[in-house]
């Protein structure tokens, strides 16, 4: 068997892990010891291995990053809570165990639903919050997904094709973009990590269920005082741009960007663009220390 070659440093990233709470938490992290660091938060199924590691490489080149499993996820043990606050309180404890101080927030799709709930329970904890591909739940009138999009996220295993339905536009530019994404994934020189087993994904659709009503965001948004970026590609047919348009209308103290022709993977489909945004976002007030 051939042994992947590293095309980026975040493949040769050590895995650490931490206790915090009643897990153990693994996590990597890269990037110069600057402070605030970044924590980022994955999607449904996710796990640190399907992080773009050209967009962890940028994202690393002028601050600390940090990227974990959680609960019940990848190499972290314990279970997968069924609430999205329930995967909010893992995150804080993940922070708090590595004694991180005040961090900055990027989750991406299911990760945007627990780093808003994060913020809203640890307001003293998050500095800046960046949503991505994501949406605070409850929009009124919010497009829905598809019963195409439902069937290919709820396969058991997911192949290149789902993940480019899912990820990225169905045009020439957009599923090139996604082949490409796909192409940087899997360079590490270890072995794969395992995926969420079904009581895992079991626990993420109740998450979603209740994601949707009593643990929605939207209602909650006036109180989301933290600077905010909203931000989603304008073809994303899993969670449709319209909800982070209606998040960043009702809370306090947001922006939004959206991303033309892009999807629900457009921060890998973009990579240079919407670090270059998410920087600017980030040291807009200067506070960034060296």
């Amino acid at each position: 068997m051939t042994t992947p070659t590293p095309s980026f440093n975040a493949d040769a990233a050590a895995t650490f892990y931490v206790e915090a709470g009643d897990n153990r938490i693994a996590y990597r992290v890269m990037g110069p010891e600057r402070v605030p660091p970044l924590v980022l938060a994955m999607r449904f199924r996710g796990v640190m291995d399907e992080w773009d590691p050209a967009f962890l490489d940028a994202l690393a080149t002028t601050r600390r990053v940090y990227w974990f499993d959680s609960a019940g996820v990848g190499l972290s043990s314990g279970e997968v809570p069924d609430s999205i606050p329930g995967m909010a309180r893992v995150l804080i404890s993940f922070v708090e165990a590595l004694e991180l101080g005040a961090v900055d927030l990027l989750g991406w799709s299911m990760g945007g639903y627990v780093v808003q709930s994060a913020t809203l329970q640890r307001p003293d904890l998050v500095r800046r919050l960046v949503v991505a591909g994501s949406g605070p739940g409850g929009v009124p009138d919010a497009p829905k997904p598809s019963d195409r999009v439902w069937q290919a996220a709820g396969r058991p295993v997911n192949d290149d094709a789902d993940f480019l339905y899912l990820f990225f536009p169905e045009t020439e530019e957009g599923i090139a973009a996604g082949r490409r994404h796909l192409a940087r994934l899997g360079k590490r020189n270890e072995p794969a990590e395992m995926r969420v087993d079904e009581a895992g994904v079991k626990a993420m659709i109740a998450a979603f269920a209740k994601f949707r009503a009593e643990d929605a965001i939207y209602p909650q948004l006036e109180r989301l005082s933290v600077p905010v970026l909203y931000a989603n590609g304008t073809n994303d047919v899993m969670i449709h741009a319209f909800n982070s348009y209606a998040a960043a209308l009702a809370a306090p103290n947001a922006q939004l960007i959206l991303y033309p022709r892009a999807g629900h993977g457009f921060l890998f489909q973009h990579v240079a663009a919407f670090v270059r945004d998410l920087t600017n976002f980030l040291d807009a007030d200067h506070g960034i220390e060296g």
